[in-house]
């Protein structure tokens, strides 16, 4: 079940973020601003961030395996029509709207109600395998799509995706035939994996009940910080590497490979909440994305490659590893048979974070030739979501 939970954020994540590279061919094509060429990839964190509550109370309602056929069938109508399109509201209606919704459906919004119940102990850890997909496709895509654009053009790479989705998964919504319905909290097998003693919330907490919390807004402020310091870099990484100056494939490469190092550094993370407290985890992965952003403020040439590895290795590293320890931390503060629903809503401030952040990247390139206050300005968002998250020690009274 972990297995395939990983392979289908993985296949989401791969899709997703490929729009980085499909970013530099729009340009080029059509001549849209990067502004414009931004709006979409905008329209799709908005959108994925609106969708969450939704997809969060489906999952409780039909289980993982039929949102996978859901989203699979979306992706593959989204990538199928994308291969034709030529104005940019086409772009924003099929990769912003449709293709989002359907990665949301293999996202990780489906698929931690149901491990946070099978693994109690551990649950940072398992939360963070899977988010630690994120990374991996998000690694494998810039170099790969970037590859085949060069081979085949970017219409016909499009076409090559919607295949793989149509492929791949049927086969990953086979491995959750038996997780239909959610064990339900509390169950005997659950509790019995608690060792004796154990202070974990009993609380079986609705989604009013959580919203009157300030913890519950601090978890949006953390989501809507982190996801506006992430996206302020990472949408235009390639695209402010090719200003300077790298050759495009190389550059995409160097940050794909910078990305692989994601797996490693989210379960790492994750799995280290588990020890020393997810406030720590976090803080310690604010930190190490703060010294890869500095890195690509220090780039001035397209001879200082050593600069362009390193903000590559640093920000990869952790490049969805403050997830495990938010998304727990949400499982442990609001436990029961509506935490999807709670996180669902809890994202939404990521989606308007991560919008925000994308579009205003492109905005102040247009205006200023330059993404360096963007830059900046991430390094502010991910020190507000440090501050957000140390708020969160206490646990919430009802």
């Amino acid at each position: 079940m972990l297995g395939g939970a990983f392979a289908a954020f993985t296949v989401s994540a791969a899709i997703m973020h490929s729009y980085a590279v499909f970013l530099v061919a729009f340009i080029e094509q059509f001549r849209w601003s990067r502004a414009e060429t931004s709006i979409a990839y905008s329209v799709s964190q908005l959108v994925a961030g609106g969708s969450s509550p939704l997809v969060g109370a489906l999952v409780d309602r039909l289980g993982p395996r039929r949102l996978l056929l859901i989203g699979g069938s979306l992706l593959v109508a989204g990538l199928t029509g994308s291969a034709v399109i030529s104005a940019l509201w086409q772009n924003v209606l099929l990769y912003g709207i449709i293709m989002t919704i359907g990665a949301n459906c293999l996202g990780l919004v489906v698929f931690v109600p149901l491990l946070s119940r099978h693994f109690v102990r551990h649950r940072g850890m398992a939360i963070s395998i899977v988010q630690s997909a994120n990374g991996f496709g998000r690694a494998a895509s810039a170099p790969l799509v970037q590859l085949s654009i060069s081979a085949i053009g970017w219409r016909e790479t499009y076409l090559v995706q919607a295949a793989f989705v149509a492929a791949s998964v049927p086969l990953l919504a086979a491995l959750f035939r038996r997780a239909a319905r959610y064990p339900v909290a509390g169950e005997p097998a659950v509790l019995a994996a608690e060792p004796a003693g154990a202070s974990l919330p009993r609380a079986n907490w609705t989604l009013s009940e959580a919203m009157r919390t300030p913890h519950f807004w601090l978890l949006f402020a953390v989501y809507l910080f982190t996801g506006l310091g992430s996206f302020l870099v990472s949408l235009h990484q390639l695209a402010f590497a090719v200003d300077i100056g790298f050759d495009r494939l190389y550059a995409a490469g160097v940050l794909g490979i910078g990305s692989f190092l994601a797996i490693a550094g989210t379960i790492f993370t994750g799995s280290l909440s588990d020890y020393i407290g997810r406030e720590w985890s976090a803080i310690l992965a604010y930190g190490i994305s703060i010294i890869g952003v500095v890195c690509a403020l220090l780039i001035a040439n397209p001879d200082q490659h050593w600069l362009l590895w390193l903000h590559a290795c640093f920000f990869g590293l952790t490049w969805g590893a403050r997830g495990p320890a938010i998304t727990a931390k949400t499982a442990d503060l609001f436990p029961g048979g509506r935490l999807g629903t709670i996180l669902g809503v809890i994202t939404i401030g990521s989606g308007i974070g991560s919008a925000a952040g994308a579009w205003a990247a492109g905005w102040i390139f247009d205006l200023s030739g330059s993404y360096r206050l963007a830059f900046s300005l991430s390094i502010a968002a991910y020190l507000c979501g440090c501050a957000a998250f140390w708020v969160l020690r206490r646990p919430p009274v009802r």
